[in-house]
């Protein structure tokens, strides 16, 4: 009855305030709470229930990527984080959950005031051992699970946390019955662990060893070393320290060194990444299968099946207990080291497949590994001596930036790394161009141009020949922009001649082919575009490269245009947007979009046409400069709305416009597509 009351309790809050902080100690189930609330509420917010974890999060100033991540929002535009994320919510009704607060509580309490007072629809529910003292904020305690004897007469049998510990006992020992000969000492259990979830959990588990018995005697005398001599009954958090820790001490010496180490991990991780990290001296890498299994079944990590295998992840309450082992040990420098090492690894892996045939693959993977990259990038900017590191695992990182719908991430932690590292290098070089290449995809073509010519001048000075040409490139790609053909034509060129061996598919290569092919088309020569796009998707076919593929297939689509070929115009817009949702790629759904609703509209179909440029404004606003702040797809935008309008009249185009403007993203995708079948972008996972 406790949990259904608290349950009641806190449905009603939630009606009645629009900002509702969970607090708590430790372990007591707030994170879980706020789930079950998540569910039993889903369908009371017209726009969903959305779910951000800052548990691993050091950096306040990125509480408000970490929520706009959460909220699948591509953070393309180079507009402030607030701004962005305010339009997002615009009148959209969510509830938005938000996990562990309580080591951020000043930048919380300022971001989401600035919310409530933006975006009328939105309620927040937060959880924090604290509460936030935020404007308008409404706390509920989750208080312990009641235990036998909080309630006069009742039946001790229905105790919740007597239920509990039997249901995790089952879990451990299927044939575990509750009867009148345990039921004693596993009600005495329950109440010397003061009805904490967590210390009930960990307490269970070892069911696979022990009696309850012996459990209860193991805790008693642990319990009566901490409490002293004159046995004074411990705070509750001391209860859970004391549970974990004695859970800690039956683990074998090195399954608790192993439970230390992967505590340097943030959210979940592989088991090739607790292999690499975690192994070393007294803990050799053969024995990582065996000693993660073992913390599983003591539910020290939780597993989670995926479609790409199993991840593991440490509770966070015994990730913080075994972060504190660890700089007991004097590890925790090393072992975050290793951790940095690995996914630099993995970041110049991911970048040396990027154009082949797995590309959805590592998207998927590089934004499931997302909380890990910050955690080691944040390693890098604390210490001058792994600046170089930072720059290298970022710029490796480069289609996840300007790919994957987190250019604005990627910008910030590129200016505040090379804030740190004004001296030229072949690694400082390759961080400016890729930091050319965001601001590009955020239409900032002035910091593009400068941080593109501080490239080429640094690569001068160090040699680097490819980051010239790189370099050259980006200036090409801003040139193109900025409707400065001649220019765009002579610099996308040198970059072709320079990668035609096929050396740099991405980013030299192929996105100049598409360049170039857009600034013939903008001189009037679609049919000498027509056979470079169709070269450039010859390539990435037998590449099995999908990416830049979609861009060259839009290209295409907007070279049938302009030939008046309109059914394949339609279909090679429709086959890109395709490919495109793969990669949540916002920048290059945007130009499509645009190609889908001209032809709408050339096809008849003006009330569509509007419908789409209303949904397309809108996004473009959200995730970038609209039309990537190009005087050509702004002149052809502005001349399809302007026919529109004369089709449809003011008020009917304005009431289209507006439908569209409501629209997601992928809604937006479904509108464009207009229940085509699905293709075939030959995808490869």
């Amino acid at each position: 009855m406790g949990r259904t009351r608290l349950l009641t309790t806190l449905r009603q809050r939630l009606r009645e305030h629009r900002l509702v902080t969970v607090t708590g100690i430790g372990g007591v189930g707030k994170s879980r709470t706020a789930l079950r609330i998540a569910h039993l509420m889903r369908d009371q917010f017209r726009d969903g229930v959305w779910f951000a974890d800052l548990a691993r999060l050091q950096d306040s100033g990125m509480v408000r990527h970490t929520i706009t991540s959460a909220l699948g929002i591509a953070d393309q535009s180079s507009r402030s984080a607030d701004e962005t994320l305010v339009e997002w919510l615009g009148d959209r009704e969510i509830l938005l959950i938000i996990d562990t607060c309580e080591h951020l509580v000043d930048a919380c309490a300022t971001l989401f005031e600035d919310l409530l007072s933006n975006a009328k629809g939105l309620t927040i529910l937060a959880t924090s051992r604290q509460s936030l003292n935020a404007r308008g904020e409404h706390t509920v305690t989750i208080p312990p699970l009641a235990v036998p004897g909080d309630s006069p007469g009742e039946d001790v049998f229905t105790n919740e946390a007597v239920q509990l510990f039997t249901a995790r006992a089952g879990a451990v020992v299927p044939n575990f019955m509750l009867d009148e000969h345990n039921i004693g000492p596993v009600a005495e259990l329950c109440r010397r662990l003061d009805g904490i979830p967590l210390a009930i959990e960990l307490a269970a588990v070892r069911m696979r060893a022990l009696s309850v018995e012996q459990i209860l005697g193991l805790l008693a005398d642990r319990f009566s070393l901490l409490a002293g001599a004159s046995r004074t009954a411990l705070p509750r958090h001391q209860t859970l320290r004391a549970a974990i820790g004695w859970s800690h001490e039956l683990c074998e010496p090195a399954e608790r060194l192993r439970w230390a180490r992967l505590s340097v991990f943030a959210g979940d991780f592989e088991l090739d990444a607790a292999r690499y990290v975690c192994s070393g001296e007294s803990l050799p890498a053969e024995d990582v299968m065996d000693l993660v299994a073992s913390l599983v079944e003591k539910s020290i990590l939780l597993s989670d099946g995926t479609p790409s295998g199993h991840r593991y992840r440490l509770i966070d309450t015994l990730r913080q207990y075994g972060e504190e082992w660890l700089e007991k040990l004097g590890e925790t420098a090393a072992v975050r080291e290793r951790h940095r090492d690995y996914y630099l690894q993995l970041a110049t892996r991911s970048e040396d497949a990027w154009s082949g045939p797995r590309q959805v693959y590592w998207y998927v993977r590089m934004r499931h590994e997302h909380d890990n990259i910050r955690v080691a990038l944040d390693h890098c900017l604390r210490s001058p001596s792994e600046v170089q590191a930072g720059l290298k695992l970022l710029s490796s990182l480069w289609f996840m930036w300007v790919a994957c719908g987190l250019a604005r991430e990627g910008r910030v932690y590129l200016e505040r790394t090379l804030e740190l590292s004004s001296h030229p290098s072949p690694e400082r070089c390759k961080a400016l161009w890729v930091l050319s290449y965001i601001h590009s995809a955020q239409g900032n073509i002035a910091g593009a141009v400068e941080a593109a010519e501080k490239c080429s001048s640094d690569a001068v000075r160090v040699g680097d020949s490819g980051a010239v040409i790189l370099a050259t490139k980006m200036l090409g790609t801003a040139a193109f922009l900025q409707g400065d053909l001649q220019k765009a034509s002579a610099l996308l060129g040198v970059a072709i001649e320079f990668h035609k061996s096929g050396r740099e598919l991405n980013p030299g290569l192929l996105p100049s082919i598409v360049e170039l092919s857009m600034v013939l088309l903008m001189q009037n020569d679609p049919a000498e575009a027509e056979v470079l796009l169709r070269d450039c998707i010859a390539v990435c076919t037998q590449r099995g490269e999908l990416w830049l593929r979609s861009y060259a297939i839009y290209a295409l689509a907007s070279v049938y245009q302009a030939m008046g070929r309109a059914p394949e115009a339609m279909a090679n817009a429709r086959e890109a947007l395709r490919i495109k949702r793969y990669f949540h790629d916002v920048l290059g759904i945007g130009l499509a979009i645009e190609v889908v609703a001209k032809q709408a509209l050339d096809d008849g179909q003006p009330l569509l046409a509007a419908r789409l440029m209303g949904a397309g404004q809108a996004n473009w606003r959200t995730f970038g400069m609209p039309q990537l702040n190009s005087p050509f797809f702004n002149t052809e935008h502005d001349r399809c709305v302007k026919e529109c309008r004369r089709v449809l009249g003011e008020q009917a185009h304005e009431e289209a416009f507006a439908q569209g403007r409501k629209l997601n993203l992928e809604e937006l995708i479904e509108l464009a597509l207009d229940d085509q079948e699905p293709g075939d972008p030959l995808l490869q996972t």
